[in-house]
């Protein structure tokens, strides 16, 4: 069963809202315990959910939570906004689809963490659920 140990929310709504919610998931990455590497791949994956927060929906919020079972301990990030949705979620997964940000797109976010999942309706918003794990 896994436990949460804490969690910090960070409000986006600006271009200084994303280096914010960036830096917390960094710090708290390292603070865990996770390489310079993957805590770089975190603060990276951050940035473009917060920068998609930003361009698509103008308002939403990023939930870093800590995760512990007795085998392992992780990182999640919940990327939540009541924007316009995604219409089409399967082109917005594939590769090299122009999303108006770093370039990493929804695919790099899934090659940079260890598990993906996406909610979204269309007017209603949309939640991206990632998560990294030590080790």
């Amino acid at each position: 069963m896994i436990s949460v140990r804490n969690e910090v929310r960070i409000t986006v709504a600006s271009d200084a809202d994303i280096l914010v919610a960036r830096e917390k998931g960094r710090a708290l990455a390292t603070e865990l315990g996770f390489s310079a590497m993957d805590s770089t791949f975190v603060a990276t994956a951050i940035s473009e959910l917060a920068r998609n927060i930003v361009t698509h929906a103008k308002r939403g919020e990023i939930a870093l939570v800590v995760l512990e079972n007795s085998d392992r301990r992780g990182l999640q990030v919940v990327a939540s906004d009541e924007g316009p949705g995604i219409a089409d979620v399967s082109r917005a997964l594939q590769n090299g689809h122009l999303s108006g940000s770093l370039g990493l797109g929804l695919p790099g976010v899934c090659r940079l963490m260890d598990d993906f999942e996406i909610l979204s309706e269309v007017g209603r918003g949309t939640k991206v659920s990632v998560k990294k794990w030590l080790g």
